[in-house]
């Protein structure tokens, strides 16, 4: 907390928030939710909300805390541990140390501190080496109540040497409008782990979500993260991966719709920090109404770091006039034997695709989402749990709807 307070809140001279400006949330009064608050609520409250991911083992955080009666978790290959943070600080101290807030630093960043002081419960997942989980992890992230409210969630995933895992992070919302998510999620891969995450963030369009996932990678570890943000008025995701043994490759996608006066804003760095480490990136925005988009996506590769082989492309559809985006790709390499590319595309729709639908006789509505469906696939289809990635083609065909509403609202002022 007194690093939190050294830090404050940053302002847009910070090169980092040079694109968000964070008053929206720092004039805001958000009181923390104490443990309690998933009281009166049932399993049917939140089954819409399960994207249709079959088996899958189900952790659910109501404001934060983790509600084990809203849980459904079933038998688990020996040693594999899933649950409470808290519960794991009681009962695996030793493991739960050597992890937690070692890879996301609460002196480099204020909100990683806020959340670091605040921590109190969240979400613990422990693959012991040599294990491969077949059935998905689902860890949901429910928000919900009145007022005004902060939560600062915490998920610890450790996969030991040669374990496989997929796990997908969702947020949502019941009866929550403003409210306030700080999570921080780390990610410990060991040598030869796999592990898929996927991230799909449904919040209120009036929430504020900044999240921070820090991933340090061991020898010849995979690592995959597929990050859908549909939801959330201010939303800055923060990804950041160390590529901290030979041979460990990372691959980092996102996809982001905006509407209305959403602001998005996506931060990703990866960290070449061994020799021979292949890297691959791909964000795509899609912004209609008076939405604001914001990618910054650096590759850092270090002195030692040869034979590096990164790629990174950011492409942007705006939709409407008084939607924008401001992209950033970054390079920084201090190693002499690599190959690294970087890419950036900001349009809109190709007017002759969109003649030649409109005269095969497809409706100017539909042409357009089959153009900006086309556009998003390249990232929904890299899901790769089927009944997840068809549950999110049909969220994604009613968010579309709702981008035209507001390109018509913005046409016709």
């Amino acid at each position: 907390l007194s690093r939190f307070a050294e830090l404050g809140f940053p302002t847009t001279k910070h090169e980092e928030w040079k694109y968000t400006d964070v008053k929206s949330l720092t004039q805001r009064h958000f009181n923390p939710v104490r443990s309690g608050s998933a009281v009166g609520l049932k399993a049917s409250d939140i089954k819409s909300f399960t994207l249709n991911i079959p088996k899958a083992h189900i952790l659910v955080c109501v404001n934060g805390h983790y509600s084990k009666e809203l849980s459904s978790v079933g038998k688990l290959p020996a040693g594999v541990k899933m649950g409470s943070i808290a519960d794991a600080v009681k009962h695996d101290a030793g493991l739960v140390e050597r992890h937690l807030a070692q890879y996301a630093k609460h002196g480099d960043d204020a909100f990683t501190a806020l959340s670091t002081a605040f921590l109190v419960d969240g979400l613990f997942v422990h693959i012991p080496d040599g294990v491969i989980l077949d059935t998905p992890i689902h860890l949901m992230f429910v928000s919900t109540g009145d007022g005004e409210f902060v939560s600062y969630p915490r998920v610890l995933i450790v996969a030991g040497k040669s374990s496989q895992a997929a796990l997908v992070e969702s947020h949502v919302h019941l009866s929550a409008k403003t409210y306030f998510t700080n999570v921080v999620v780390e990610a410990a891969l060991g040598e030869n782990a796999v592990v898929e995450l996927d991230k799909v963030q449904q919040d209120s369009l009036e929430a504020f979500h900044v999240s921070s996932m820090h991933v340090h990678q061991q020898r010849n570890s995979n690592f995959i993260s597929n990050a859908i943000t549909f939801g959330g008025g201010f939303v800055r995701n923060n990804i950041m991966a160390v590529l901290d043994g030979e041979g460990a490759e990372a691959t980092i996608n996102g996809l982001y719709l905006g509407t209305g006066s959403q602001h998005i804003d996506n931060h990703t760095t990866i960290d070449h920090a061994k020799p021979h480490c292949p890297s691959h990136e791909l964000y795509k925005g899609i912004l209609a109404g008076k939405s604001r988009g914001v990618f910054n996506g650096k590759i850092f590769v270090r002195k030692d770091a040869q034979k590096t082989d990164a790629k990174q492309t950011n492409k942007n559809l705006v939709l409407s006039d008084e939607a924008s985006i401001d992209t950033k790709p970054q390079l920084e390499i201090f190693a002499n034997d690599v190959k690294c590319t970087h890419g950036a595309t900001i349009g809109q729709l190709d007017e002759e695709a969109l003649f030649y639908l409109r005269s095969r006789g497809i409706g100017v509505d539909k042409a357009r989402d089959i153009l900006i469906y086309a556009f998003a696939s390249d990232v929904v289809n890299k899901i790769k749990i089927q009944e997840m990635r068809e549950e999110l083609q049909k969220i994604l065909h009613d968010r579309l709807e709702q981008s035209r509403v507001f390109i018509k609202e913005s046409s016709t002022k």
